[in-house]
């Protein structure tokens, strides 16, 4: 984990605003570290840049207040969501994902418009067995 903290991961104004402890449970801690070793580790690397991950982890409390998937990666610590700031430059992210052939397990352009999503979900199977869904506009 060269550019990226789990502190970054467990982040959340709402659990902050509805009191949900979202502190990442220990036995999750490798497929953070998985995600950032195989994922975004390496596209920091190439975008050469700051990536702002603003949804990581997510306890099932949180999960449910955010009305995420009831099988979402993020329980897992698998998924993260981030952004570079605009919509333009997520879209050249979501792009730079693929044309670096990084092993990823699902990569999903996340609401926005043709300009870019409003943020860029990753996910990453540390097991291996990372099937390279992509779901676009």
């Amino acid at each position: 984990m060269k550019y990226f903290a789990v502190s970054e991961f467990v982040r959340s104004e709402t659990a902050d605003k509805r009191g949900i402890d979202n502190r990442l449970p220990k036995d999750l801690l490798p497929n953070v570290q998985a995600l950032v070793d195989n994922v975004l580790d390496p596209l920091r690397e190439a975008w050469g840049k700051p990536i702002i991950v603003s949804s990581g982890y997510r306890c099932p409390a949180l999960n449910k207040a955010v009305k995420g998937s009831a099988t979402s990666d993020h329980m897992r610590g698998c998924a993260s969501d981030i952004t570079v700031g605009s919509r333009k430059e997520n879209k050249r992210l979501f792009n730079l994902i693929q044309s670096l052939g990084l092993p990823f397990d699902q990569l999903i352009w996340e609401k926005g418009n043709l300009t870019g999503p409003d943020w860029v979900h990753v996910s990453f199977r540390r097991d291996g067995e990372n099937r390279k869904q992509i779901f676009a506009l």
